[in-house]
């Protein structure tokens, strides 16, 4: 009878791939891990250093085993885990998720000094004064007054956008890009409602909050007209 490999070692153009059983005793991965990637270093030792990544499936591993999983990696000479990937996802990590997702609805004028940062999308009825700052890792919906700085994508969403009733902001922020209110203000139209998105140029650009049912079809799940 053919045994079982807990362990699959696949070569990639970015590094190596482990596939680990996620039905087996952690103790046996261990061993048999330890087998496989000793035979791999020996016959790689004049390498350069090899990124690996570790796909885990429904396998579930604490702190602690991730650490240890890395430091083994790190003895066997030229390899160094960029990555553990697991199908399995902890209350906090759900709850995270789950927070990103929502839409937190405040009333309040956001002034000079103030911080104002939420962990999904956020609807801000209410003015942005200058010196003040919004901050969310999804969406920025402001129903009045942008004057100072608004941060949409805060956790590194790219796809995030930031509206406002009166777009004047002193700065925008979507993930990493920035971009000052005099760089985006040219031939904007004071009387619709405006948005700030990245374009297909990977620059902040302001537009009229209609473009969006285009550009961002998944923005909501709310039903929006043509």
């Amino acid at each position: 009878m053919k045994k079982t490999q807990n362990v699959l070692i696949k070569g990639t153009k970015d590094g190596l791939t482990l596939h680990l059983d996620d039905q087996c005793s952690y103790t046996e991965l261990k061993r048999e891990l330890n087998d496989k990637l000793s035979e791999s270093s020996r016959l790689n030792e004049e390498s350069p250093l090899i990124t690996v990544k570790v796909k885990i499936g429904n396998r579930y591993l604490t702190d602690e085993q991730k650490e240890e999983l890395h430091e083994f990696v790190r003895q066997k000479k030229n390899l160094v885990i960029d990555s553990i990937e697991s199908n399995v996802l902890t209350k906090s990590e759900a709850e995270r998720m789950k927070a990103e997702k929502e839409i937190v609805s405040v009333a309040k004028i956001v002034r000079s000094g103030q911080v104002l940062e939420v962990p999904g999308d956020l609807l801000l009825i209410g003015d942005v004064n200058p010196g003040g700052t919004v901050v969310a890792g999804g969406n920025i919906f402001v129903m009045g007054s942008l004057k100072g700085i608004a941060h949409a994508g805060a956790g590194g969403n790219t796809n995030a956008i930031i509206s406002a009733s009166e777009m004047m902001p002193t700065q925008l922020r979507i993930s990493h890009h920035i971009n000052r209110s005099p760089d985006i203000k040219e031939d904007v139209e004071k009387k619709d409602m405006e948005c700030a998105y990245i374009d297909q140029n990977d620059q902040i650009v302001i537009d009229r909050l209609q473009v969006l049912i285009h550009l961002r079809p998944n923005l909501t799940t709310l039903e929006g007209g043509s």
